[in-house]
């Protein structure tokens, strides 16, 4: 297999760049590179020195910020369908979630809209604009911190986080490669070495920072959302502008929006659309809380539960990580 670098075609500059950077092997690519403290493969790393220099935020801009696998897809259909509530209507057989991928309606910028050298146009996107980012809050661009626009997190428990990252790359990874066993992952995981980690540096990020600017970062647990979706929706819908009437909320428009975006909605309309526009099944397993009692074993999840508790000593942000 060729390397990472030139199995791409990457230009000579980026190849060059690539080459200045601390590397690590990775999980579905041949290295992570680290850059500015964050893990990533070549195409992201790339993609996100360019969109630290050109992308420019508005006020109305609202960003669904994630590490993979924490729940972005559901917070992506969340947002979407909140700020078009009105433009689609919820319980609409045709309605956008139902027909297109949540990849496609919440355009991530640094893993689609700014790879390869591209430099989009985003000027015909319809207000507000959403958009997603995997990016850690300290890599953001300038006029994303500076402006007024909002940025919804969702962070997952690191032993869930962890298996189902696993299972993802396990089902992409090139045989070319070879195997990733989960014992390997578990040690990349603990040591930081994954896709746009360390993962505890990139949610405390977000976690500071809704604590010093609410308005401006909304922070939220993706078990919390399990726990219960409709007090966590409706938050939401404050956050980024479009509350919830009182005739909505009598009306049960939040548990319509809720079902809508639930996981067996969105797995059940994916097998339904055309190959072209079916893309989220792949990345959808089980959408479970605890599920990782089936795959790691105590040693694991002591040497996380232990990582974890220094990390995040003193933060205030604290995780379920034991039965």
């Amino acid at each position: 297999m060729k390397r990472e670098e030139e199995a791409e075609d990457l230009s000579p500059e980026s190849k060059v760049f690539l080459l200045s950077l601390p590397k690590e092997k990775g999980w579905r690519t041949r290295y992570l590179y680290q850059y500015q403290g964050q893990w990533c493969q070549a195409k992201q790393t790339l993609a996100i020195v360019s969109f630290q220099k050109h992308f420019q935020a508005e006020a109305s801009d609202i960003m669904v910020a994630t590490v993979p696998r924490s729940g972005t897809i559901w917070l992506k259909a969340l947002v979407f369908a909140i700020v078009n509530r009105q433009r689609f209507g919820v319980s609409d057989d045709h309605h956008p979630l139902l027909t297109s991928d949540p990849h496609v309606l919440v355009a991530s910028l640094d893993y689609k809209l700014y790879q390869n050298d591209i430099l989009p146009d985003l000027s015909d996107f319809s207000r507000p604009r959403l958009f997603a980012t995997h990016v850690a809050y300290p890599l953001l661009p300038e006029s994303v911190k500076s402006s007024d626009c909002r940025i919804v997190h969702i962070c997952r428990n690191p032993l869930d986080n962890f298996v189902s990252l696993w299972h993802l790359q396990v089902k992409l990874r090139p045989e070319a490669l070879g195997p990733l066993s989960l014992e390997e992952a578990f040690d990349m995981y603990c040591r930081g070495a994954v896709p746009y980690g360390p993962y505890w540096e990139h949610m405390l990020g977000y976690w500071k920072m809704s604590l010093e600017r609410p308005q401006k970062v909304f922070f939220v647990k993706y078990e919390d959302m399990k726990e219960d979706t409709i007090l966590h929706v409706k938050r939401l819908a404050e956050f980024v502008g479009f509350p919830f009437s009182v005739d909505e909320e009598r009306e049960g428009v939040i548990e319509e929006i809720s079902k809508l975006c639930s996981f067996q909605t969105l797995r059940k309309s994916e097998v339904n659309r055309p190959p072209e526009k079916a893309t989220a099944n792949a990345l959808m397993r089980k959408g479970e809380v605890g599920d990782w009692v089936n795959h790691l074993t105590p040693s694991m999840v002591d040497q996380l539960s232990n990582i974890m508790a220094e990390k995040l000593h003193g933060s205030g942000l604290t995780f379920k990580l034991s039965q």
